[in-house]
């Protein structure tokens, strides 16, 4: 079956993606309509659809209100629109024909123009093969020679479900140091917003939503997925119809971000990405995980190294002498990636001073960064750098030379957050700058990786141009990318991971750009299940890094195990941030011992295919299994929380196991069973106390080795 058929009869497209199906047809009043979005339908099956009887109108309610794919504003349709224009005389509606399409092996492009003024929308569909994803984005052109056209919102797609007994909506919430918590709940009657209005992602929302009937649990039940890859403002819009209808819209923007189209300009919208999956949340979390690796990220086979930051050893207390010394004690606890963070530039003593100046303070490193990095390399690590190129302290170089270059607006006061200001990339000489900037020092110094921070959102943001219009919001963030998109191609071995006080800038969109994310700066052990948790909804373990830190630790007071802060952090990519230099040499083995064990299990743990068991925050007793691809190899991560009342501590039901085969544990020699692995489930040996913690690596046996298993002198019942 082509990825993308046609019913030319019948203005029909059949979209097949995986095991699902989207169809599209052109009705009679030229509205295109979302037909079916789910199991997979032939061409002949999509076609029979057309008998079903139509929507009975009511009152002053028109069939076509939240069901149509692209859904302009206009006549009497009172529901969300997701693409509305203002015209130079004042009208709003959108009065849009279809003229043609153009079709190829994956992509679909369905062209409209208004009836009268000049305007073409262009919808744009991309199937990928294997994969349940469908990608939509819209390209709106001003196609006339005279006055501009203002596009008040133009939504990357609008997703139009299908009639379900209920709907229940699944999204994260948070706020910094709690990123990326789930939220499901019953999906109420009217307009439910999400998004962020701060210039960025925010730590308060992620761009993503899912759909279900009320009734899907990890393990079972149909889900309808959605994401925008887009790192600045958002909104996602579910529309629940008194009808009953339901749609997500998503775009760029919260609420109305106007745009003015000069004649020939045209406006092209960030990608949203839709899935409709089986097998529950997991069974989704899968295969947006595998989307992930195999469209979004460039170097997706790549094992990520584990990684020491200096920040919770030094702060700003910076020195050429103390890193070198750190960067011995982390070469021998087998730490592959050395990070220097905040406090080696200009005169960044505190948070008050510095940013902008990307060079290194001289007092600090006299003879610059090399003796350092050379000293790193020497120990066979790598080398990475903390810089957060986006900002300027008013006490720096860069700001006292342009303080015309932050986004401000006259007569207005400059609010400052964190003792800093945010550049405007917007404007093409700041975003020349910033690229310059960062490209010398990493032409000028052998810089491996970099931490690139964010670490506040936007404001007085007002008319980039003489042009009273808002596309300041999007062209600070499309020149973002683009300085992104030239470092790498000009610094094809540089990694990048992406932060923004953790996790206020997580999104498809700076997946494309960067290697990994910080997820969040709370790297409390119980915390960060429930983080992490949030986090793999969408995003596969081997881009999220996680650290080791100390105990209590410094943001909750929390004390916990170095084995639980271990067991958590390598969930993903494991991380160091302990002051090393403060661990005796009993704490330096066992850390050494630990991060020999997760190299042995990272391409299960990075690659692998991911389960979730249990949901932290509610089960007393939570795990995450990997699976190779091969299905020859596990390892599981489990969590029990707290004990209570002197009981057993329960067994572990395992998932994607051969119920036919034997496993056998790699530290214990134990050997299971597929079939009591996954009705009864593995015996964890978990240490004493709460907040107790295990990694177990299980191999299935080989055809060989199963051989001194077969049963013997096992009589048939009569």
């Amino acid at each position: 079956m082509p990825l993308i058929a046609h019913a030319r009869e019948h203005r029909l497209w059949v979209l097949t993606a995986a095991d699902s199906s989207y169809v599209l047809r052109v009705g009679d009043d030229d509205l295109l309509y979302s037909l079916h979005w789910g199991r997979a339908l032939t061409v002949e099956q999509a076609v029979s659809l057309l008998e079903y009887p139509p929507a009975r109108s009511r009152s002053c309610e028109v069939p076509s209100d939240g069901v149509l794919d692209l859904s302009p504003a206009g006549q009497a349709r009172y529901g969300h629109a997701g693409l509305q224009v203002r015209f130079a005389d004042g009208a709003r509606d959108l009065d849009l024909r279809y003229t043609r399409h153009r079709l190829t092996d994956d992509e679909l492009v369905l062209s409209f123009e208004d009836s009268f003024f000049p305007l073409t929308v262009e919808a744009i569909y991309r199937v990928r093969a294997g994969s349940p994803a469908i990608e939509r984005h819209l390209t709106v052109r001003h196609t006339g020679s005279e006055t501009p056209i203002e596009v008040v919102r133009a939504d990357s797609a609008t997703w139009v479900l299908p009639e379900l007994p209920d709907y229940r909506l699944s999204h994260a919430y948070g706020q910094w140091n709690g990123e990326g918590r789930l939220q499901r709940a019953p999906l109420a009657h009217g307009e439910t917003a999400l998004g962020s209005r701060r210039g960025v992602t925010s730590h308060h929302a992620n761009p993503w939503a899912m759909i279900d009937d009320g009734t899907a649990s990890e393990d079972q039940g149909a889900v309808y997925g959605t994401a925008l890859a887009w790192s600045g403002n958002w909104q996602i819009l579910a529309q629940r119809m008194p009808s009953d209808r339901v749609s997500l819209s998503l775009g760029s923007g919260h609420g109305a971000e106007s745009r003015l189209l000069e004649p020939g300009e045209e406006l092209s919208t960030p990608v949203s990405v839709g899935m409709y999956t089986e097998g529950g949340f997991g069974g989704a979390s899968r295969a947006w995980h595998e989307y992930v690796r195999a469209h979004v990220l460039k170097h997706p086979l790549e094992l990520r190294p584990v990684l020491y930051n200096s920040w919770e050893a030094t702060g700003f207390e910076v020195s050429l002498n103390a890193q070198m010394a750190l960067a011995d004690r982390a070469a021998q606890i087998g730490v592959e990636l050395f990070v220097m963070d905040d406090g080696w530039f200009g005169r960044r003593v505190d948070d008050t001073a510095g940013l902008g100046d990307w060079a290194p303070n001289p007092e600090r490193f006299p003879d610059g960064l090399r003796p350092l990095i050379k000293h790193v390399h020497g120990l066979g690590m790598k080398f990475g750098l903390w810089v957060e190129p986006e900002m300027a302290n008013p006490d720096s170089d860069l700001y006292r030379a342009h303080p015309d270059w932050i986004i401000h607006r006259p007569h207005r006061h400059r609010t400052r957050i964190r003792g800093q200001h945010v550049l405007n990339l917007a404007r093409p000489a700041v975003a020349a700058w910033v690229h310059a900037t960062i490209d010398r020092l990493l032409r000028d110094n052998e810089i491996d990786f970099l931490k690139w921070d964010m670490n506040r959102p936007l404001t007085e943001v007002g008319p980039l141009d003489e042009r009273a219009d808002d596309r300041l919001w999007s062209a600070y963030v499309e020149n973002l990318y683009t300085i992104l998109d030239r470092l790498r191609a000009d610094h094809r071995a540089l990694r990048i991971e992406n932060c923004s006080s953790g996790g206020g800038r997580v999104d498809l969109g700076m997946l494309v750009r960067t290697d990994q994310v910080w997820p969040s700066d709370n790297t409390d052990a119980v915390d960060r299940l429930e983080i992490q948790h949030g986090y793999t909804q969408v995003y596969p373990a081997q881009t999220m890094g996680a650290w080791i830190t100390a105990s209590p630790n410094p943001w909750t007071g929390r004390e916990s195990p170095l084995d639980q802060r271990f067991h958590v952090a390598a969930a993903g990519v494991l991380g160091v941030g302990l002051d090393l230099a403060a661990c005796d040499e009993a704490e330096l083995s066992r850390l050494g011992t630990l991060i020999a064990r997760y190299k042995v299990l990272r391409p299960l743990i990075q690659h692998g295919t991911q389960y979730r068991l249990g949901t932290p925050g509610r089960d007393a007793l939570t795990a995450v299994q990997y699976v190779a691809s091969d299905e020859s190899e596990i390892v599981v991560l489990a969590f029990l929380r707290s004990r209570r009342f002197g009981r057993a501590d329960p067994a572990l039901p395992l998932r994607a196991l051969d119920p036919r085969a034997r496993y056998r544990e790699a530290d214990s020699g134990r050997v299971h069973h597929g079939a009591v692995l996954l009705a009864r489930g593995l015996p964890l040996d978990l240490p004493t106390g709460d907040q107790a913690s295990t990694m177990i690596h299980l191999r299935r046996l080989g055809p060989d080795e199963e051989e001194q298993f077969a049963p013997i002198g096992v009589n048939p019942s009569p």
